[in-house]
């Protein structure tokens, strides 16, 4: 997570794509035993358990409480604020929901939370506690501190919010879910109805749990965000959560976890590397330029297949672009990633030659990218592309910039892996419905294969997956560097760029449904506009697509 002016890549999908390697692995030898026949698979992961001083004093977080609201703590650890020499997102055990059927009845990914229904039923709920502001604080109540969302102290509004408490809400909502008052909390925030808001948070915490059912967990998170969003502290949580970074080791583990038991970003390797394959098969000289690079654990597999072409393999040259969230994921720099790509490469009898650049893709120029004349050069985005600036957000508009060079580099092909979503310059209430949908779906495709008490996979959403969330909701400008496009989006920049679109053969599709067959039967496969979209139940969640 970064929120300096350089953009650097914060641990998300993007940080999960950074999975441990373990040359001796059979996973990894059963995925590159099944590249060369253009269909890879890992270890079946169906149905498998995984177990395994302050930005800002006023910053709440997930162990903290509301001083002075009465805010009642829900399912996390006793408070302590984000101040604590304790990690921010400590996990907390619970009950086991395992017995719970799956999927909730609760979760519908195929309709999107700004259906007309839900944001009408926030409207009725919005409409209730209006009676019950009325009821306990009077006329008066419309008064509100516009500068930060508090309310004016007076006699009286302070003696009736002694009464205004969490079971009197609880009581007024009956009928309507998790799902709903999340949205209307959001919509209250984006309306400025402070009282609402601080109501239905009221209610929230009531209900949400990070080790509870999807729409829970991501409650959990959502509320975070808000809270943030409220005090003005989004930058100042997002930067306190990297504070209290978890060590290298502990990091490393949770990425794996969800490497394993969610197919993101083996979608990105597979599908990459059968197109990359493809196209430079019968090239002798063979530079990739990763702007994502992680472990290196997707070239292994490439490395493996074209080292079986027959007449021999080609001379490899790897380009690895990255930032220190991924070098402390490693526990060292890039020359890591060198030195185990190096001894793969020799196990292979390849001629491998690696070359670092240890920055963010912000501040890439031409001249450290090292391209020499007569290679044929292949160019990989990761999930990385959405944490480029674009020029909503500064003058230099890294994202097409950043495109503009890589055309500059006559590449063979580019690949690119982003996730289906639309936050990059939409409205504050836009946004986090899309927020709320995006995750809904993400937090059950992850529920699936995983118990809902694993302390493991806790930390591990925690730690991966919670600061998106919070950065989306609570950051705004150059702080909020999770900004998704839909691939429609990606296309027109691409085109704009100069580059075509190239077309994706039946392999690429047949290796990644080949990779599916290892999980949930709930997990989509389509493909439209030239392009693969992976999704979950009715959701589409990440995109590939070549371009030449």
């Amino acid at each position: 997570m970064r929120t300096s002016p350089k953009h650097q890549n914060p641990a998300t999908i993007r940080g999960l794509y950074d999975q441990p390697v373990k040359e001796n692995d059979p996973f990894y030898l059963s995925r590159i035993q099944m590249l060369d026949n253009n269909a890879c698979s890992d270890t079946g992961v169906q149905g498998t358990n995984v177990s395994f001083q302050t930005c800002k004093d006023q910053v709440f977080t997930l162990e903290s409480s509301m001083a002075g609201a009465g805010f009642v703590a829900y399912d996390s650890p006793s408070a302590v604020s984000i101040s604590s020499s304790r990690s921010p997102f400590s996990p907390h055990g619970s009950q086991s929901c395992l017995s719970d059927p799956r999927p909730s009845p609760d979760n519908t990914y195929g309709s999107p939370y700004s259906g007309s229904s839900v944001v009408d039923d926030s409207n009725k709920l919005k409409h209730k506690l209006r009676e019950l502001e009325l009821s306990l604080l009077g006329p008066e109540s419309d008064t509100v501190d516009s500068c930060n969302g508090c309310f004016i102290t007076g006699d009286h509004q302070a003696a009736s919010m002694a009464s205004f408490n969490c079971a009197q809400l609880v009581d007024l909502v009956p009928k309507f879910n998790l799902k709903q008052i999340l949205v209307a909390c959001g919509q209250a925030l984006h309306d400025d109805d402070m009282l609402t808001v601080t109501g239905l948070m009221h209610v929230l915490e009531k209900m949400v749990s990070v080790s509870g059912e999807p729409i829970q967990r991501l409650g959990a998170y959502v509320l975070e965000g808000l809270r943030a969003r409220l005090e003005s502290s989004g930058s100042n949580i997002y930067r306190a959560l990297k504070c209290k970074e978890p060590t290298s080791s502990e990091l490393m583990s949770y990425m794996h976890i969800l490497f394993r038991i969610c197919p993101y970003w083996k979608f990105a390797y597979t599908s990459g590397n059968v197109v990359i394959k493809e196209v430079l098969e019968y090239e002798g000289k063979i530079h990739i330029i990763d702007f994502q690079i992680a472990q290196g654990t997707q070239w292994m597999f490439l490395i493996a297949a074209l080292a079986k072409r027959p007449g021999g393999p080609p001379s490899i040259r790897i380009t690895g672009i990255d930032d220190s969230q991924s070098n402390h994921a490693r526990g060292g720099g890039l020359h890591i990633v060198g030195q185990r790509l190096s001894e793969f490469s020799r196990s292979y009898n390849v001629s491998f030659e690696f070359h670092d650049a240890a920055m963010s893709g912000c501040e890439i120029q031409l001249e450290h990218l090292k391209v020499q004349p007569g290679e044929a050069l292949a160019v990989n985005l990761p999930y990385v592309l959405h944490h480029m600036p674009d020029e909503s957000v500064s003058i230099w508009n890294h994202r097409d910039r950043l495109l503009r060079l890589v055309k500059s580099l006559s590449p063979k092909v580019v690949t690119l892996t982003e996730q289906e979503s639309n936050t990059n310059t939409s409205p504050f209430f836009s946004r986090y419905l899309e927020t709320l949908d995006y995750y809904s779906a993400m937090f059950e495709s992850i529920d699936v294969a995983c118990p809902r008490d694993d302390k493991q996979r806790i930390n591990a959403e925690q730690h991966c997956v919670a600061r998106d969330i919070v950065n989306m909701i609570a950051c705004e400008g150059p702080e909020r560097v999770e900004r998704h496009e839909l691939h429609g989006k990606w296309r027109s920049r691409f085109m704009m760029a100069g580059f075509s679109q190239y077309p994706l053969s039946s392999s690429v599709t047949m290796a990644v449904r080949d990779m599916l067959k290892e999980y949930d039967h709930n997990y989509r496969l389509e493909e439209r506009e030239g392009a693969l979209y992976l999704g979950w139940v009715n959701r589409a969640m990440a995109t590939f697509s070549a371009w030449r």
